[in-house]
């Protein structure tokens, strides 16, 4: 066999190009004074430039798009397009023809082809054409690979491939917080830096809350009966730029009164991110589900369900406690109170609240009053377990703030 034979040269040719939108075009102005030895050359090459705008040749402003020279960059969450053609070369008909696309990632083969049929016969000059759709998942390499496989019309099979490779980046850096307020809600933060080069319009940034919980966004501004998204009209997030969302879960009251649910490993939710790029090219991503430790609250829960935000000096007022057994045993509950230097309670101390069986709650109305003003804590209650003979102490349980109305503003 000859070592130096030619390579086969087949009949049909193979074409393949990714979809894409082009760009614009942005011409770099060269410019001097008229004194300089150029004179006027530059000017009048900037006059002549088709890219440039008549009367605005010096301010970069083309009237010009670009269409891309490779398959440029693909970001996880956008849908890669490419146009696929098969040719026939030759003078003479082809039979049996099969094109077949398939996209190789580092965890999986996809098939893209729209049909795996194979055509009957081309003939010379005409050709099969196919465009193929994917939404990208993963991040790293991918290879296109198209294969081709034919007859001659001497009875002759014939096939060859392509490889086309490409890289998948990613387009945001998404990073989130917990933060568990004294009931049990949950505020979470997200945090969403665009690390690509190009700035992004984004078109939805919304939190998909999972069965146990109601979400509240708290993205927008409330004026006159009108809301006003607080990153303005034009949502756009300039690159390496981070935007924080923020977001109140709660839990539905069906959960809510079960405490042994709300406690350990919740899951909360996922985002779903919409974005938009150059000339309104489409991303979404969506994170996995997020998961939160929720916050331990022992054998036995005391939240407040209404305390007031401002209350008078000496005078007395309300609040509504909850208790909540977290244990999985029945407790026999007795509330103590006990003064501090600015709360003193009304009532008396060592009050029988009952048994209280696992996973129940009880709401307790009490009464106090502060004898000392400025923004005071809600301290000094105890509750005893007589069964186990244990004692639980509750301090700063809420903040308050202490007016005196006879203060006087004059000076």
């Amino acid at each position: 066999m000859d070592v130096n034979q030619a390579k086969q040269e087949h009949l049909l040719a193979l074409k393949v190009m990714r979809l894409t939108k082009p760009t614009l075009f942005t011409n770099l102005p060269v410019t001097c004074e008229e004194r300089d030895l150029p004179g006027d050359l530059f000017s009048q090459l900037m006059r002549e430039d088709p890219s440039t705008i008549k009367g605005a040749e010096n301010l970069m402003l083309g009237e010009m798009l670009t269409l891309p020279q490779n398959f440029g960059n693909i970001f996880l969450g956008e849908t890669f397009s490419s146009y696929i053609s098969v040719h026939n070369d030759s003078s003479q008909v082809v039979k049996d023809i099969l094109v077949k696309a398939d996209l190789q990632t580092s965890s999986q083969r996809l098939n893209l082809s729209a049909s795996n049929s194979a055509v009957a016969e081309l003939k010379p000059d005409c050709c099969i054409d196919d465009v193929i759709h994917h939404e990208v998942k993963e991040i790293g390499t991918h290879i296109l690979v198209c294969a081709v496989s034919y007859t001659s019309q001497y009875g002759e099979k014939l096939y060859f491939r392509k490889f086309f490779k490409f890289q998948v980046l990613k387009p945001l850096d998404v990073k989130t917080k917990f933060y568990n307020a004294e009931t049990d809600e949950v505020f979470l933060e997200a945090q969403i830096q665009n690390i690509t080069t190009s700035p992004m319009f984004m078109e939805k940034v919304s939190l998909e809350p999972s069965m146990m919980y109601n979400v509240t966004e708290l993205n927008t501004i409330t004026s006159r009966d009108t809301e006003e998204c607080t990153f303005g009209k034009m949502s756009y997030l300039q690159p390496m730029d981070t935007r924080q969302y923020l977001y109140c879960l709660k839990p539905k009251p069906e959960y809510a009164e079960k405490a042994g649910v709300i406690k350990g490993v919740t899951v909360i939710g996922k985002l779903d991110i919409v974005w938009k790029t150059n000339l309104g090219e489409r991303g979404r991503l969506q994170t996995s589900q997020l998961q939160r430790m929720a916050p331990g609250y022992g054998d036995i829960r005391l939240s407040l369900e209404m305390i007031p935000d401002t209350v008078n000096l000496e005078e007395p007022f309300d609040i509504i406690c909850k208790i909540t057994n977290c244990s999985e045993r029945t407790m026999d509950l007795v509330l103590e109170m006990c003064n501090t230097a600015s709360t003193h309670w009304c009532g008396t101390s060592g009050r029988k609240l009952g048994k209280l069986s696992p996973a129940a709650s009880l709401s307790l109305p009490l009464t106090l009053f502060s004898s000392v003003q400025g923004l005071q804590s809600v301290s000094g209650l105890r509750l005893k377990d007589t069964f186990l003979k244990r004692t639980y102490e509750y301090d700063d349980i809420a903040q308050v703030c202490v007016i005196c109305p006879y203060q006087s503003n004059e000076h």
